[in-house]
């Protein structure tokens, strides 16, 4: 990198520091300031935190790789701007109304505190084994190949520089999440998103240029084929056929697993906890609507231009999860190098603070303060911070299981989200839905549904072992995995709907605000004046501009 390039990641950093000392200036009196910002954030600061979160190692690696192998296929679940619109019209509501800091918190008021407990294990386990394990495995990549740096010596020691990169990622971003909390975590994602923006921006409008234009860039992945049964790589619906990205099973598994992730998943939800009113946090869920709108076009284009590239032979692709690093490193002038990796660094920490942040929230209240429920709110978000500490520990313990499976466990991670959400948004879905879904329900639909997922992913592991034909291998093994997750997704509904019949409901006023149909007139009244006729205008147009993708890719 250049002189100039450094004096702006520089100036990047400095922002950062800048922001995080005036966070730490305003004291965390309680676990509502520690964990949810006082529960006085902005439009602004939601919407921002909700796309800065998303953004992570996904992205920058596993999306425009997979621009870069299979054009358009994973578009579809970058186009889920509607399914946030859904989180902030349908649930908010329902979750400002119940006043809860966690999403297992809120299954315990709809269901009982067994399936409080159960959401909670599955959701920490899963954020320090799957999310920060990826998020850090993928930022030392990316910083390795993006700095061109082999290794540094160190004390005599030539060490490997993707250690220094992970190692360094998760220590600097645990200090401000640990001292600042969520503050710290809404407010540099004001100062990322941008950068993040600019910088990806840059690689796209750069790369369109080298390729030649927008029309050279889709009659090149047009004719190149992403199966045998004809669709090319700009085909966003692909023949039933496909092997990974049937259009049987993208259309609604992608949505299953859009709605957990964007209506249910406390990673992404605290976001709307932490607003100052409905209104505040509504707007920020379509604020950040808008932006989830950014990512096929700065991430998953752009790969599709690095694939185009080398058809051109004007960059060497060494690998599909290279593509953007490549693009950066290829192509961008002095000066943008260091607004792109500034924007790299922005996603990888905003993503990973989110993480830790989440992850020490679900401990101390789901947790800690049920073992101890007398204690001050001071010692919880000591506890917090301490919990915070354990698990920036745990992400660098870690990242030496990461680096030895590397891109096979990679893979398998990623297939995770896929057999956890069908369950849990199953749970939520008929929880909210109707009233007469019962305690017992909620709790094995959880059970069944992650029972039944994990079974899937262990026997994909020992796929050797069992003989085709089998049991195993026509219930577990043969299926897309999309379409096992509608399936899954299906099993757990029907379950649910069979157990309530059997067992008992839950007293109705103590579910009173938290279904659908059980509104008094009062709450009625609030959640409408929570609203006016632009935030409606405004997500007409995010769907509009999700219908008009569609139809053009097509």
């Amino acid at each position: 990198m250049s002189t100039l390039d450094w004096i702006i990641l520089g100036l990047f950093v400095l922002g950062l520091i800048g922001i995080v000392v005036w966070v730490l200036r305003k004291k965390e009196e309680n676990t509502s300031d520690y964990f949810l910002a006082g529960r006085d954030a902005t439009w602004i600061a939601i919407g921002a935190s909700i796309f800065a979160s998303n953004i992570g190692s996904e992205h920058l690696v596993g999306l425009a790789g997979a621009g870069a192998e299979s054009g358009m296929a994973m578009a579809h679940w970058e186009m889920h701007g509607w399914l946030i619109l859904i989180l902030g019209w349908f649930f908010v509501p329902f979750y400002a109304r119940s006043g809860v800091f966690t999403m297992p918190e809120f299954l315990e008021k709809r269901y009982n505190p067994n399936a409080r407990s159960f959401l909670s294990i599955i959701s920490l386990v899963s954020y320090i084994l799957t999310k920060v394990a990826v998020t850090v495995y993928a930022g030392g990549v990316v910083f390795k190949d993006v700095f061109n740096i082999d290794s540094i010596n160190f004390m005599g020691y030539n060490v490997d520089f993707f250690w220094i990169s992970a190692i360094g990622l998760v220590l600097i971003t645990g200090m401000y999440t640990t001292f600042g909390g969520m503050r710290a975590v809404l407010y540099t994602s004001v100062l990322q998103t941008p950068i993040l923006l600019i910088g990806s921006l840059a690689v796209l409008v750069i790369g369109l240029v080298k390729v030649g234009g927008w029309a050279e860039l889709m009659e090149i992945v047009r004719v190149a084929p992403a199966n045998e049964y004809g669709d090319g790589m700009a085909s966003l619906m692909r023949s039933h056929n496909d092997p990974n990205f049937p259009w049987t099973g993208v259309i609604l598994g992608s949505a299953i697993i859009g709605f957990w992730y964007w209506c249910t998943d406390q990673f992404i939800v605290q976001r709307v906890l932490s607003g100052r009113d409905m209104t505040q946090a509504r707007r920020g869920a379509i604020f950040g609507a808008y932006l989830k709108l950014t990512p096929v076009f700065i991430f998953l284009i752009p790969g599709m231009i690095a694939f185009a590239l080398n058809q051109k032979g004007i960059i060497t692709l060494a690998s599909n999860d290279a593509a953007f690093s490549t693009l950066v490193k290829e192509l961008l002038p002095i000066g943008f190098k260091g607004v792109v990796i500034g924007g790299i660094l922005a996603a990888l920490m905003s993503s990973l603070a989110s993480l830790f942040n989440s992850s020490a929230m679900l401990f101390t209240i789901d947790f800690y303060q049920k073992y101890k429920p007398n204690a001050s709110e001071k010692h919880y978000v000591t506890v917090g911070r301490i919990a915070t500490v354990v698990i920036v520990f745990l992400g660098i313990l870690w990242i030496p299981v990461m680096k030895g499976l590397g891109k096979v466990l990679y893979e398998y991670l990623q297939d995770v989200q896929s057999l956890l959400a069908p369950g849990i948004a199953a749970v939520f879905l008929l929880g909210v839905v109707s009233k007469r879904t019962t305690p017992a329900a909620g709790f094995y639909g959880l059970v069944i549904g992650f029972v039944l997922g994990m079974a899937r992913l262990a026997f994909n592991i020992f796929e050797s072992s069992f003989a085709p034909g089998g049991f195993i291998d026509v219930v577990f093994l043969q299926h897309n995995w999309l379409h096992y997750e509608i399936y899954l997704f299906v099993v757990v509904i029907a379950a649910m709907v069979i157990i309530s019949y059997f067992t008992k409901r839950k007293d109705p006023a103590l579910i009173q605000g938290l279904t659908m149909g059980s509104f008094t007139p009062e709450q009625r009244a609030e959640v409408r004046a929570s609203w006016t006729n632009w935030d409606v205008v405004h997500s007409v147009i995010i769907i509009t501009v999700i219908l008009v993708f569609y139809a053009y890719f097509w």
